[in-house]
């Protein structure tokens, strides 16, 4: 069984940045890719990032390309989205979700209960 659990979400002033982390339990971290979603009042959830298990391979949507950066620390079972240059669409409930498999893929079994990063104009 895998249990994540985000932090890092806040206000953040449209400009600024904010580095949002995941803690894993779980034995096999190291053997799962990862991902970032997030979900804007109203809106479907969304992908922003994704990382192998072995952080050889990284993905982004193409809002967050260039400002954010997803990372990942497999001896602290820990994953990290960096987020610079952040902007008010980037206000969202941001969840952090794990892979049934080591390389990046659309399934993810399983989810956090998310942080809320809101951004101020």
């Amino acid at each position: 069984q895998v249990q994540l659990v985000e932090s890092g979400g806040g206000l953040v002033q449209a400009g600024g940045s904010l580095r949002l982390s995941c803690a894993v339990s779980g034995r096999t971290f190291s053997t799962h890719a990862m991902g970032w979603f997030r979900q804007a009042p109203g809106k479907e959830r969304e992908f922003v990032a994704a990382i192998s298990a072995s952080s050889s391979s990284t993905n982004y949507a193409d809002s967050v390309k260039g400002r954010f950066t997803i990372s990942r620390d497999n001896t602290k079972k820990t994953m990290y989205l960096q987020m610079n240059s952040v902007k008010p669409e980037d206000t969202a409930v941001y969840y952090c979700a794990a892979s049934a498999t080591a390389t990046i893929s659309d399934i993810y079994p399983y989810w956090g209960q998310g942080t809320q990063v809101t951004v101020s104009s």
